[in-house]
């Protein structure tokens, strides 16, 4: 399972969607996780529909994203391009906490 983190730092969830410029991808194993790579998404676009795809473009093959905050049109867009949209739950969570409980739940709890 392939992460997608909007960070500005690539150690807190704490950049919004729509204007991250660069995300940062994780794998999560089956005991651990690991950083797969940066995804930059530098570019700036002036129609609303024309940034967001590009957004989703740059996610690669995430299945989930994980964002501080993200728009209700961005969200469904996300969402309607295979990615399961995960929103931090408080500011500057660590990004290794999101993974740690994501392990957690995979290896306890699958949805």
């Amino acid at each position: 399972m392939k992460i997608a983190f909007a960070s500005t730092d690539n150690l807190h969830v704490n950049d919004h969607f729509g204007w991250c410029k660069c995300f940062y991808m994780y794998e999560l194993l089956n005991d651990s996780f690991s950083f797969l790579k940066t995804l930059p998404s530098p570019n700036e676009h002036s129609e609303e529909g024309d940034k967001l795809a590009y957004k989703i473009a740059c996610l690669e093959d995430a299945n989930i994203l994980c964002a501080s905050h993200i728009g209700p049109r961005a969200s469904l867009l996300v969402k309607g391009s295979g990615i399961f949209v995960l929103k931090s739950e408080k500011e500057n969570e660590r990004i290794e906490d999101v993974l740690n409980t994501l392990l957690r739940l995979k290896n306890t709890q699958p949805p």
